[in-house]
């Protein structure tokens, strides 16, 4: 797998990771965790733009 597909993979990973956390913070009323959550999610969404913009360029 090359690096491209291997960010968006693990950009994906951590969006979902991150929504998960967002969510449980929200239920349990954990504002700190609810922001940890926001801020994975948000890194996620990076890098798999990150892996799709290298996939365009290595085309």
């Amino acid at each position: 797998m090359d690096r491209s597909t291997t960010d968006q993979v693990k950009g994906t990973f951590h969006e979902l990771k991150g929504k998960v956390k967002e969510t449980v913070g929200d239920v349990i009323n954990d504002d700190k965790m609810k922001a940890e959550g926001q801020d994975e999610n948000l890194s996620g969404k990076v890098q798999k733009k990150v892996g799709e913009i290298e996939k365009v360029f290595n085309s």
